[in-house]
């Protein structure tokens, strides 16, 4: 886990393809996938250039509502985000929360602890399957 909760990882595919990967993956597991945002159609639509940048929004309420039941506040950091973006060198990356750091940041890390921890380990292995050749 990095200092400030976030968790990038290298991505052998194109930030489409990443993003596509792990709403799949993330459908495949009964997950409910809330939104796609296009950072860089955004950008583009105000005649601002920005390197190809999705955000995936994507969770499920059996799991994350008992963060919330541990700490309300939780919920501002839920449903789940998944960044894929790609950086200067044309390198892509997929970013998201740690969710054991999020139960921390939000005082919840003991009764919720275990919980974050499943969420953490269910996330990494959808991220490392979006990302891996």
């Amino acid at each position: 886990m990095a200092e400030n909760g976030l968790v990038t990882v290298p991505s052998q595919h194109s930030v489409h393809d990443t993003i596509d990967r792990l709403e799949a993956a993330a459908t495949a597991k009964g997950m409910t996938i809330f939104a796609r945002v296009d950072h860089a159609a955004g950008a583009q639509a105000i005649g601002m250039a920005l390197r190809p940048t999705l955000l995936l929004i994507f969770g499920n309420a059996r799991v994350g509502t008992p963060l919330m039941q541990a700490q309300q506040s939780i919920g501002i950091d839920l449903p789940l985000k998944a960044l894929a973006w790609e950086d200067a060198a044309g390198k892509v990356w997929l970013s998201c929360n740690d969710p054991t750091w999020v139960a921390k940041r939000h005082g919840a890390a003991g009764a919720a602890a275990p919980i974050a921890q499943a969420i953490a380990t269910g996330l990494a292995a959808l991220a490392q399957h979006a990302a891996a050749s």
